[in-house]
């Protein structure tokens, strides 16, 4: 039975597994522009997703808010060999302008999960075959 998923994410929207670290997650992918700009707005509640995989086609320095974001999420930064550069707790954000929250070097991979449900110091990020 495939996962439930939040109803205010595109339709077909590719579910995907991945290892955090020994841990395997089931992610929503955002790998356009336009999926990557809406995120996680307006999710009240993950239902089966672990979380959301942000995919950049090269190496990225920009930042991540939480405008219309209803969840606290922890989101962690990875390079292109899945290694980690950065993580961070995000707050919904409720001011104009939002904060914005930015890895401390290049990443190509973001992933955000509910605020609590990532490990304080994850290590690697690793695609299942």
């Amino acid at each position: 039975m495939p996962p439930r998923i939040p109803e205010v994410l595109p339709q077909g929207i590719e579910v995907n597994t991945v290892l955090l670290d020994d841990r395997e997650l089931v992610v929503a992918v955002a790998d356009t522009a336009a999926l990557r700009r809406k995120g996680l707005m307006h999710v009240e509640d993950l239902l089966d997703l672990d979380g959301m995989l942000f995919i950049f086609d090269d190496d990225n320095t920009g930042g991540f808010w939480m405008k219309n974001t209803l969840l606290s999420l922890d989101i962690a930064f990875f390079d292109a060999d899945g290694a980690v550069v950065d993580r961070f707790v995000m707050d919904p954000c409720t001011a104009n302008p939002c904060p914005k929250y930015s890895a401390a070097g290049p990443y190509r991979y973001a992933l955000e999960m509910a605020a609590g449900t990532m490990a304080l110091n994850p290590r690697l990020l690793t695609f299942q075959d």
